[in-house]
């Protein structure tokens, strides 16, 4: 038996001081997960669950440069967020197995079509080509759990062109990182290289061709891109 074309190569993620890489198996994100976020999107946080999606791993763009800016929308928001990265799996996992399924953190910014994310709301049809999209997930380089912990209280900074838009904790998270893990692993088997964007902060807003984004995250590390 033979492919009958060449299969997609492993996409990789850079770790910090190794020469070593993450293989990517999956991304799946959290929608909703800080309170003033949720309110700044016209909803109650007290009554909004986990809402969970997932992203293709071949949309990822890694490392600092350029990202691209889609077609089908004129209404481009970014989303500032804490990345965590599995190097271990399983199911129904209680907090211990999470924590030593941990590897790593990284920064991300989650790019959302808001205008075609809107419209599918609407017409209460899922909102996949709001969220999948090329280069809409964008990540730097993974900084192993040992050298950052567990940043359960940190900050998350998102500039555009200089101007600070998002700065908030990663504490206001309603659900943090080991529960969000803990129910994910309730729904389904979670295997070693794969990654969840942890959600974003208030303060999102639209970005045009041309603007340039900062992310830091105290204790991870610091993404930069440009919109072309």
């Amino acid at each position: 038996m033979a492919y009958l074309f060449a299969p997609a190569q492993p996409v990789t993620v850079p770790i910090t001081g190794s020469d070593d890489v993450f293989p990517v198996n999956r991304i799946f994100c959290i929608g909703k997960n800080y309170a003033d976020h949720v309110r700044e999107m016209g909803a109650d946080p007290a009554s909004t669950p986990p809402c969970i999606f997932m992203k293709p791993a071949n949309c990822l763009k890694v490392g600092n440069g350029a990202l691209a800016y889609p077609s089908a929308t004129d209404d481009l928001h970014y989303e500032g967020e804490l990345v965590v990265a599995l190097a271990k799996g399983g199911k129904n996992l209680d907090n211990a197995a999470i924590e030593e399924a941990i590897f790593g953190y990284a920064c991300g910014l989650d790019m959302t079509r808001r205008d075609v994310q809107s419209d599918l709301k609407d017409r209460r049809l899922p909102w996949d080509m709001a969220k999948s999209f090329d280069d809409c997930a964008a990540i730097s380089a993974i900084r192993p759990k040992a050298e950052c912990g567990t940043p359960a209280d940190t900050n998350l900074k998102l500039s555009v062109n200089g101007e600070v838009r998002q700065n908030d904790t990663t504490a206001k998270m309603i659900w943090p990182v080991i529960d969000a893990l803990v129910h994910l692993s309730t729904l389904i088997e979670l295997r070693a290289g794969d990654l969840l964007y942890t959600g974003t902060p208030e303060g999102v807003g639209a970005v045009s061709r041309g603007d340039h984004m900062d992310v830091v995250i105290e204790n991870v590390g610091s993404l930069s891109v440009t919109l072309k």
